[in-house]
């Protein structure tokens, strides 16, 4: 049964279809439709396309900050003080929403399924407590910190939806530095850097690395906003 609204095509499948398994003998990778593969996504953008911590299915599309972690670099952040913490996003369509004729103030997006673990909750309450800073790595991982931040600055374990706005004038609570790639115009991750760190120093930031021939998007290069 196929149903067709709002953009988007609504598949229901006859029971006991394994739709995981249709997915992996039949998809491709969904690569954002700026990289353009005339034959489709090759065997190395199903193995590039995908954070080397990646591990429950159901995202629409990789956090492409996280792309630019190996193992070994992971290792070395920690053999230098740095703790890592995880979570789970599902990256839902709402994240690639343009920004259209809306008033900032009352837009709302989608919300999206997140998980974040009482190990990766306690660990940033305890960063608060000392004083050390919480550094998202990716805008979807803002997002979901900030959708579940709690007074004081921690945030609620468990599962639930992420569903902040985060536009300028956003008080964030959870983030203190963000790590994130380069995006496109008139998107909603966009406006969230912008929201992070002021909308003139955001486009400081971009002439300079347009000037540099910097990569922009999913394969590009990132960022470090403090």
């Amino acid at each position: 049964v196929v149903g067709v609204g709002g953009g988007r095509v609504h598949v229901v499948f006859a029971g006991g279809v394994d739709v995981r398994e249709l997915l992996e003998r039949h998809g491709e990778v969904p690569l954002p439709p700026y990289i353009r593969r005339p034959c489709g996504p090759s065997p190395l953008d199903r193995e590039r396309y995908q954070t080397v911590y990646a591990r429950v299915p159901g995202a629409i599309a990789a956090p492409t900050a996280g792309l630019h972690f190996t193992p070994e670099l992971l290792g070395e952040l920690q053999r230098r003080g740095v703790r890592i913490a995880t979570l789970t996003l599902h990256v839902g369509p709402a994240t690639f929403q343009p920004l259209r004729h809306v008033q900032i103030g009352t837009a709302r997006l989608e919300p999206e399924w997140c998980d974040i673990p009482w190990p990766t909750a306690r660990e940033i309450a305890a960063a608060k407590r000392e004083g050390r800073r919480v550094i998202a790595v990716g805008t979807t991982t803002a997002r979901a910190l900030e959708s579940r931040a709690l007074a004081g600055g921690g945030v609620e374990a468990g599962a639930g939806w992420a569903d902040a706005f985060l536009a300028p004038g956003h008080p964030f609570r959870v983030v203190d530095a963000l790590f994130t790639n380069f995006h496109l115009p008139r998107s909603t991750l966009l406006l969230l850097v912008c929201a992070f760190a002021g909308r003139e120093l955001v486009l400081r930031a971009y002439r300079d690395a347009v000037a540099r021939h910097y990569r922009f998007y999913s394969y590009g290069d990132a960022m470090l906003v403090l």
